[in-house]
């Protein structure tokens, strides 16, 4: 997927330009050295004109809008009129405190283009400082990181598969809905589509499939060999599906449909899928599984995806549990992916393990309060080396705040009990992207 981020340095000319130049060549270098993409002017933007001209001859998929110098709302206004993209303002420090001239003014420039940003209902990001600043860097990645993330959705086809069980209609999704707020495309097809097409294969032709998730689990032959060979057959169905229809990321109704009708979990499917680069949650949670996918897009690697099921106050901690369909390679190493039956209906082959410790990791979840608007759960903490916890796969996290308290608080504001673990700190990652669509931040 290509990305342009572009630079629109503004500002007017009866201000200290030395300065402003020297900020413009630093900011140049700095913003080329996280995106060599970057697209910035050969010079200062100081008239509504030139600017005008500068945007004639770029297509932005971000746009970082630095007050140089102030300008007023005029500068902004010629921005948001031509791209719908997501948008940082970045204000500059006053370089010179001595009692003598405002060298910038970089600062009320912000508050004008804010001003105009909100009266235009348009959400941003903000960063404040110069560009030599680590914490500056940091959050210009991110927010770059998290537009470029916003991009790749408008082009995400997400599957759901089959409807939510009764009770769970908290992850159920309106195509409407995801479009508006995210750019993702929700399709959708029942789960008795996938379930058929899995019985005409036959053992022959499930067979690659079936060496394929030799590799990755563990004691697939200590279950029983036609539920074995019913799974491969449901896995290459999922595959071809996939790929034959463009899917990024897909949430699927597990129970009871697999069981009763198939006679075979779903769950190690999903599993699988998940470390081939495909998010997918179960309970057909299509927010879940857009979660899932912004968690894996921003720090490439596997989610886990489960309930929050036991806490421990003395060691600060929240277990993360799931039946049995969290992706092979989050396992732990002395034990692997481990191949076993249902925790409730005794039927297999579903994924048993513990997960390996992770020094970072984010728990985040993509909700709806009750008028319908969304908001993102952010909690940050560390996976601990921790073995199984019950049937099924289990993460423990021990979190950056009272453990206790997270818990609670999120009980009592009303969260969906389905959430995502990213491997790694994007906190501040998710936190851009929040602000730049418009959704309420909660961190814990």
């Amino acid at each position: 997927m290509s990305f342009t981020p572009v630079y629109v340095p503004i500002g007017v000319g009866t201000f200290h330009l030395e300065s402003a130049r020297r900020l413009f060549d630093e900011s140049v270098k700095m913003l080329k050295d996280i995106d060599g993409g970057f697209a910035a002017p050969d010079d200062m933007l100081l008239t509504v004109d030139s600017l005008s001209d500068y945007l004639d001859v770029v297509s932005p998929d971000a746009v970082i809008v630095q007050n140089l110098t102030f300008a007023n709302s005029a500068y902004v206004f010629e921005v948001i009129k031509r791209f719908d993209c997501p948008v940082i303002l970045w204000t500059l420090r006053e370089p010179v405190i001595d009692g003598t001239r405002l060298r910038l003014n970089s600062l009320t420039g912000a508050f004008s283009a804010a001003n105009a940003m909100r009266s235009c209902g348009r959400s941003f990001e903000y960063v404040f400082g110069s560009p030599d600043e680590e914490r500056v860097i940091k959050e210009i990645s991110a927010a770059v990181s998290s537009a470029r993330l916003i991009k790749s959705m408008k082009s995400l086809k997400l599957l759901q598969v089959g409807h939510t069980p009764q009770g769970f209609g908290f992850g159920r999704a309106l195509d409407a809905d995801m479009l508006k707020t995210f750019g993702v495309t929700l399709t959708s097809i029942e789960a008795r589509e996938l379930i058929e097409k899995a019985k005409a294969y036959s053992d022959e032709e499930a067979a690659e499939y079936l060496k394929d998730a030799k590799e990755r689990i563990t004691g697939l032959d200590s279950i029983d060999g036609k539920n074995v060979l019913d799974f491969a057959r449901l896995y290459r169905a999922y595959d071809e599906y996939v790929k034959d229809n463009g899917i990024g990321a897909l949430a699927s109704r597990c129970w009871p449909d697999f069981f009763t009708s198939f006679g075979t979990p779903v769950c190690s499917v999903l599993g699988i899928l998940n470390d081939l680069g495909i998010p997918a949650a179960c309970e057909a949670d299509s927010y879940g599984a857009l979660s899932m996918y912004i968690a894996s897009s921003l720090t490439g690697k596997s989610a886990f995806f489960g309930d929050p099921v036991s806490l421990d106050e003395s060691e600060n901690t929240v277990t993360f549990w799931h039946c049995g369909m969290a992706p092979c390679s989050l396992a732990r190493e002395d034990t692997g992916a481990c191949a076993g039956v249902h925790c409730n209906r005794k039927i297999g082959p579903t994924l048993e393990f513990g997960c390996k410790a992770e020094p970072a990791v984010t728990v985040l979840r993509i909700g709806r309060e009750s008028d319908g608007s969304f908001r993102l759960f952010i909690a940050k903490g560390e996976a601990l080396d921790k073995p199984k916890q019950f049937y099924g796969a289990s993460m423990v996290v021990k979190t950056e705040r009272s453990a206790y308290d997270v818990v609670t608080s999120a009980v009592k504001d009303g969260w969906e009990p389905h959430f995502a673990v990213a491997m790694g700190d994007i906190s501040k990652e998710l936190e851009c992207f929040a602000n730049m669509l418009g959704i309420e931040v909660c961190e814990f």
